[in-house]
């Protein structure tokens, strides 16, 4: 399938909105002379869309009324046709935004009323009203969270870019251990990343900001040594004050290279939550995604975390990979509730270009997610409950990932990163420093990039801390504009 775009209100929406029911089509500039596509036209004061399709031509025209939004009223005719060509019924209508949450927290920050809010997702998105529902109750969960962020507060972000091996779904910037030329990197790599973690927090100190979260994740954090791991999480300790933070989290990820010691070092240094990620508790579907581990070595894994004092953990899932059937997420799941850990989060599998999974051909349909996902309420039923969510380009069926937590357990850095609550300065590879303007969090976000490779990183880090600069000249921009408006 491709999609051919054309007039003012033909842009981003309408190439999305064709997304949601053809996930794999390419955007292309020219009708094609052969072959499947979607066109969507946009006039001045009409649109019209047409879909071809194994060879059947189908269309539809509107006469747009006046005054109304040009990019909307073409997403709603081209959503429409393929709607009712494909008998399909997404769960999510024709939204297209990743942060469903934060519409609710936006318009409630605008004067909505609760009326109106629904008005939105069911009539303007067509959501389903169980979708609504979800996200209005996580929003309602999250408010006292919001609600008491001050507008200097921000977040810590570290990266590790390595992992023991590469799973078949992933797209991150991570490099496998396992080669020459990637562990003569780790090393230096963790070195540069706590000289930047230093300038971090004189950067912060400068600005004035108020550390609240710390998270180490990747990649896989403890695929690094144990003597490694503790270089980092020491200089952490030494540099930030720790008791200051409301959460620490560092992602424990695989079993395959988390052992006791590694476990151990992580809670002397103040972690107050991990990570312990099966994503599936099949030994077949493990193998199928490229991992090389046992369902057993997890649950030792979760017990050696226990042993450990570890008492805030959460748990990955993944709804749809390859191989796995709802019977068998359901036993996942089910293992996953036994075992107890304060959260569960279940993603819905992504489908990323640079994933081996898309690149080497080997993706399904999985007309299965979405009945797996409706297993989740024997989370509800075990005491768990959904406090944040957000959506990904290239989901199967145009689902959403949910995070599950007892209550009191919830992870807060995701609250505050997933709605944009406030500043994440961040730090290794591949990171992205987001500045929110204080006191206003629905606002215009900047961004600042890292190198996105370890090598590049390590080479220009010089650069890497000349960028960081920006963070300083956001916050003295945003005192001058406050004393301006004063």
């Amino acid at each position: 399938m491709q999609i051919v775009l054309r007039g003012a209100g033909a842009g981003y929406e309408a190439e999305h909105t064709a997304r949601i029911f053809f996930p794999g089509a390419e955007k292309v500039p020219q009708i094609p002379a052969e072959g499947d596509f979607v066109l969507a036209v946009s006039h001045d004061q009409t649109d019209f869309v047409l879909l071809r399709r194994e060879g059947e031509l189908h269309w539809r025209s509107a006469l747009r009324q006046p005054g109304a939004d040009a990019e909307y009223a073409l997403c709603s005719l081209l959503y429409a046709l393929l709607r009712d060509r494909t008998g399909r019924r997404p769960p999510w209508g024709m939204m297209t935004g990743v942060r469903p949450v934060r519409i609710i927290h936006d318009l409630r920050a605008m004067g909505a009323g609760e009326q109106e809010i629904e008005s939105r997702f069911l009539e303007h998105f067509a959501c389903t009203p169980e979708k609504f529902a979800l996200a209005r109750n996580i929003a309602d969960l999250q408010r006292p969270v919001l609600e008491a962020a001050a507008p200097m507060d921000c977040s810590i972000y570290a990266g590790i870019p390595f992992c023991p091996t590469r799973c078949s779904y992933c797209s991150f910037v991570s490099r496998t251990v396992g080669d020459k030329a990637t562990r003569a990197l780790v090393q230096p790599y963790v070195d540069k990343l706590c000289e930047e973690l230093t300038a971090i927090r004189r950067t912060a100190d400068r600005c004035g900001l108020r550390i609240r979260t710390f998270y180490i994740g990747g990649g896989t954090p403890t695929s690094l040594s144990a003597a490694q791991l503790e270089q980092l999480m020491a200089h952490i300790a030494a540099t930030f004050d720790l008791d200051a933070l409301q959460e620490y989290t560092v992602e424990a990820g695989r079993p395959d290279c988390t052992d006791a010691e590694k476990l151990r070092i992580i809670k002397q240094y103040g972690a107050t939550r991990i990570s312990i990620n099966p994503q599936t508790f099949s030994d077949e579907v493990l193998r199928n995604i490229g991992r090389r581990h046992t369902a057993q070595d997890i649950r030792d894994c979760f017990a050696a975390a226990r042993a450990a004092g570890h008492t805030n953990i959460n748990m990955d899932l993944i709804a749809g990979l390859p191989g796995d059937t709802v019977e068998g997420f359901t036993h996942s799941l089910n293992e996953a509730i036994a075992l107890d850990p304060e959260n569960i989060t279940v993603h819905t599998l992504t489908l990323k270009r640079a994933s081996d999974l898309v690149v080497e051909h080997r993706a399904a349909e999985y007309d299965d997610v979405a009945a797996m996902l409706a297993r989740c309420d024997r989370l509800v039923q075990a005491g768990y409950r959904p406090y944040y969510l957000y959506r990904q380009k290239g989901t199967l069926q145009n689902l959403e990932n949910i995070g599950w937590a007892k209550p009191g357990a919830e992870c807060l850095y995701n609250i505050y990163i997933m709605e944009e609550v406030h500043t994440i300065l961040s730090a290794g590879a591949g990171g992205s420093t987001k500045l929110v303007i204080p006191g206003r969090r629905h606002g215009k976000i900047q961004r600042i990039f890292n190198f996105k490779y370890p090598n590049e990183y390590i080479q220009r880090f010089d650069e890497v801390l000349a960028r960081k600069q920006g963070v300083e000249e956001f916050y003295e921009r945003c005192t001058a504009q406050t004393i301006c408006q004063q």
